[in-house]
């Protein structure tokens, strides 16, 4: 009957409604698979539990062939999704990881960090933190028989890019033993009140992007809020982002693009001590690579970040 459909109280396009019961309704990044053997790449994988208190976990990868006594670099995946929607289990999640691993030889552990609103930030910061403190601890033979330690990268897309941004400054802080030896940042998603670039003359963008953080991270600062915005009052200097190298891709359509390149070039002038390098792919939008896993601008990415990881010159 028309009187028991329930009732939109908000529309957050393309992710979700909420309906006036309170209920979330999410509209995308919902699907998921299983872990496994990729037969396209010869990737293995498998589900982990990080954190039984919060059920916490990852989906940790594994190159099909390893040399004996080999030691692989350590990457630490963060999904995008703007807070709100996907998961390490997301099929497209789960493609552009078995082909990473087995393109840049790494051992990844991709983490399914919890979303808002149901966990509001900053709760995917701290499962993430969680993560990269015990994962270097864990009893996880995969880790422990194939992971170079002295070689753990963070790489995340869009949302994952943020996290990975916070992640370096609480490492440096922190007086545990937790080392980055670098970042890979794949269109970042950093946002501010003032518009810059293209933002000025897309307002429907503009205004889209700003709905999303308001509804995940309502504040009085709005998109000026330090967790969105690295440049904005309260933020740390850059200064202090604990790693020794990063690279950051952003794509040439995409809304964000502009706040990748300022990030690139206010690193660069910066008295941070390491090494950034910056790749913009043309004609494309944003996380492409997620769902055109096989185009040319997928692969060309996909290698460029291999190469960095592995510190070998572009």
């Amino acid at each position: 009957m028309e009187s028991t459909k329930k009732q939109v109280s908000l529309e957050l396009l393309p992710w979700l409604v909420v309906h006036t019961d309170g209920t979330i309704e999410r509209l995308a990044g919902t699907e998921v698979c299983p872990p496994g053997l990729d037969q396209e790449t010869g990737v293995f994988s498998k589900d982990i539990i990080i954190e039984p208190k919060t059920g916490l976990s990852a989906r940790i990868y594994r190159p099909f062939s390893i040399q004996p006594d080999q030691k692989l670099p350590l990457v630490l995946y963060f999904h995008g999704g703007a807070f709100l929607i996907s998961s390490a289990s997301f099929p497209c999640y789960h493609t552009s990881l078995n082909k990473f691993v087995n393109q840049a030889n790494v051992i990844a552990v991709s983490v399914n960090y919890r979303l808002a609103p149901e966990h509001p930030l900053p709760t995917a910061y701290e499962d993430s933190w969680t993560a990269l403190k015990t994962i270097q601890a864990i009893n996880e033979p995969w880790i422990n028989d194939y992971a170079d330690l002295d070689r753990l990268y963070l790489v995340g897309d869009s949302a994952g890019a943020n996290i990975s941004h916070h992640l370096a400054f609480r490492a440096k802080q922190s007086d545990q033993t937790v080392k980055i030896k670098g970042i890979g940042m794949i269109h970042p998603y950093f946002w501010g009140t003032q518009p810059i670039g293209s933002e000025v003359k897309d307002e429907a963008r503009k205004k889209m992007v700003d709905g999303w953080w308001e509804f995940v991270c309502p504040s009085e600062k709005g998109s000026d809020d330090p967790w969105i915005n690295p440049f904005a009052g309260g933020s740390p200097d850059l200064e202090g982002l604990g790693c020794e190298r990063l690279m950051i891709t952003v794509a040439e359509k995409d809304i964000l693009n502009e706040r990748g390149k300022m990030y690139y070039e206010r690193l660069v002038k910066s008295k941070w001590r390491g090494k950034v390098e910056i790749m913009e792919t043309k004609e494309k939008d944003h996380v492409f690579h997620i769902f055109e896993p096989d185009c040319d601008e997928a692969m060309e990415m996909s290698r460029r970040l291999a190469l960095f990881i592995n510190e070998m010159e572009a």
